[in-house]
């Protein structure tokens, strides 16, 4: 299994973050059976003093530096990553992808609609990289502008529906998609540090909602231990 995290500012974390990406490392470590690596084209965190992605600074300096992997990028969206995913996909022989993304397109780029589409282009180019590929996708989670702006989180619900409707019509047996749940227990207040990115709360959720939905739909790793997880990293916070 070749994994490639795909996905905005908080996949790419910023400086001095663990990242969800490093709780799924953990949690496949601990329960995936077989063979696996973390692939990917970039390896670094956002730095906010440079607003570039220049950081090395993990939280955990032990963090393997072949784990690190990934292809997320701050204020990118589906409209940045879907001319980018082919060769990506191809460079690096991912057969598997965790996807969180659109948050950004919304904001700034792209209506419902438009950012729907281009969920298509992106699945219609890894897809030509990978006939057999499969993915896991992220729904837009609760965030601090949709929570004050009741047109943008009209907007969010609104490409959450039909990002449903675009994994239902792309799964096939031959390339299965899965749509994750939003992480159970994601409030603002707790699950992240600024309204949108993730705490070291969040950051577990965010892996859990990943796992469970590769344990349940494809029996890939097992369960995450969320509570457990989450309550050490809201006692050593």
């Amino acid at each position: 299994m070749r994994i490639m995290f795909v996905g905005d500012s908080m996949t790419i974390g910023s400086a001095g973050d663990f990242t969800w990406r490093y709780r799924m490392w953990q949690h496949l470590n601990a329960t995936y059976g077989g063979p696996y690596r973390i692939v990917g084209p970039r390896r670094t965190l956002h730095e906010p003093a440079e607003d570039a992605a220049t950081s090395h600074a993990y939280a955990d300096p032990d963090f393997p530096d072949a784990a690190r992997c990934h292809l997320a990028g701050w204020g990118e969206g589906w409209l940045h990553m879907a001319p980018l995913i082919g060769d990506a996909v191809r460079r690096h022989r991912a057969d598997t992808l965790l996807i969180s993304l659109g948050l950004i397109d919304l904001g700034f780029y792209t209506d419902a609609e438009q950012t729907a589409e281009n969920v298509r282009e992106f699945f219609a180019r890894a897809r030509a990289a990978a006939p057999h590929l499969r993915a896991v996708l992220m729904p837009v989670i609760p965030n601090v502008r949709a929570a004050g702006d009741p047109e943008f989180a009209g907007q969010c619900a609104h490409f959450n529906e039909l990002l449903a409707k675009t994994v239902a019509d792309l799964d096939t047996p031959a390339s299965p998609l899965l749509l994750a749940s939003e992480p159970a227990g994601w409030y603002l207040d707790t699950a992240t540090y600024d309204g949108t990115h993730p705490s070291e709360l969040g950051e577990h959720l965010l892996a859990g909602a990943f796992a469970d939905a590769m344990d349940q739909g494809w029996e890939v790793g097992g369960p995450y231990r969320v509570e457990e997880r989450a309550t050490r990293a809201v006692l050593a916070g």
